[in-house]
């Protein structure tokens, strides 16, 4: 038999306020510090379970550590999805291990320097820097960076390397680039234009910087034609070994835009009005762009309702998009999040409707 709890109340509260609906729910200490989050689509039967758990189980030891609990009560399990998850990642409580785990997923960061690098990234900061993402297959970001960088010449050395262009050496030391030595071996490989020697000019080093962007954006092939041209002209010499290690390269890199351009797909197509049923009879209008939820409306059953909801469409789906350079961290889960919602349960698309088509049924004629 478990211990009896050493706050009787806190269970009788619960009894007496919990629904047996979808929510979720936090759990704080003594000292209010935020505990644990969770969620369930029967609340109350979810909170009980706690204080039934035994000593030396997790939920055990959490209830004990638990002063207070509070929970809202969501209409529906996608809605209560996403409100745990982006409460776990505001708070980040010591409890919660699902959402702090290693991220199963990366960044590739341009940054804002005089001579920007591209670099991966586990994490977006507030650094002033562009970041492209989220990629799914974390391993292979930071072979295919290294790839893109060393294709375009682009400086991968730390931050701290002092940089001077060309055009600009007459400004900053009033030398020749012959006076200065690069600061590694790429500048002699040819896989770097070293502007840590003073080699390009700053026009010639930013437009292969926006050549990375356009390719990680899937507007640009440039890193794919620089590789096609270079091992053409390597079978020409007969040189046939390095013509298979550019090869190599080369197929790793149209891999990479593949996954990427299919992966993106996949998130755009996650633009929808989705309709759910709610507890009681309250169905939910979830407006879902790009792989986020991005506001929740109650079904409208009048004609002004259906105003309303038509005008919050309107801005919603009307609305600039920042693009693939515009994610902070939470919005990159809660992509992954929304995306493996609907992978794992595609019969919810059947919810689902095109905002055109929900507006051109729906609005008010």
């Amino acid at each position: 038999m478990p211990p009896r709890h050493a706050n009787p109340t806190l269970r009788a509260r619960i009894r007496e306020d919990a629904e047996n609906r979808p929510g979720v729910y936090r759990m704080w200490g003594p000292g209010d510090e935020l505990l644990y989050v969770g969620k369930s689509i029967r609340i109350r039967t979810r909170l009980l379970s706690y204080f039934r758990a035994p000593k030396g189980e997790k939920a055990g030891e959490l209830i004990r550590e638990t002063a207070r609990i509070d929970w809202d009560h969501i209409s529906d399990e996608f809605g209560a999805l996403v409100h745990e998850m982006r409460l776990i990642q505001r708070h980040r409580p010591k409890y919660n291990v699902q959402h702090k785990r290693k991220r199963a997923y990366a960044f590739v960061k341009i940054t804002r320097e005089p001579a920007p690098r591209v670099l991966p990234a586990a994490r977006v900061v507030d650094d002033g820097s562009t970041y492209y993402g989220p990629f799914p297959r974390v391993g292979r970001v930071a072979n295919t960076i290294r790839d893109i960088s060393h294709v375009l010449g682009l400086r991968d050395c730390p931050a701290s390397t002092p940089v001077v262009f060309d055009d600009q050496l007459d400004i900053f030391s009033g030398r020749a680039p012959l006076d200065r030595s690069p600061s590694c071996l790429r500048a002699d490989l040819g896989s770097c234009l070293a502007p840590c020697c003073g080699r390009p000019t700053a026009r010639a080093y930013a437009e292969r910087v926006n050549q990375a962007r356009r390719f990680l954006e899937g507007r640009g092939r440039a890193p794919l034609a620089i590789l096609e041209e270079k091992m053409r002209d390597a079978a020409r010499r007969q040189d046939f070994e390095y013509a298979a290690l550019v090869r190599d390269r080369l197929e790793r890199l149209r891999i990479f835009q593949q996954e990427l351009t299919a992966f993106r797909g996949e998130v755009d197509a996650l633009t929808f009005v989705y309709r759910v049923p709610g507890h009681g009879g309250g169905d939910k209008v979830h407006l879902v762009r790009g792989g986020r939820l991005r506001e929740t409306l109650p079904h409208p059953k009048t004609r002004a309702a259906r105003e309303r909801v038509a005008a919050r469409i309107d801005r919603v789906f009307g609305a600039f998009d920042p693009g693939p350079g515009g994610l902070s961290a939470h919005a990159a889960a809660e992509i992954l999040l929304v995306a493996r919602w609907f992978r794992l349960k595609p019969d919810e698309l059947k919810r689902t409707r095109p905002p055109e088509e929900w507006l051109a049924a729906k609005r008010p004629a």
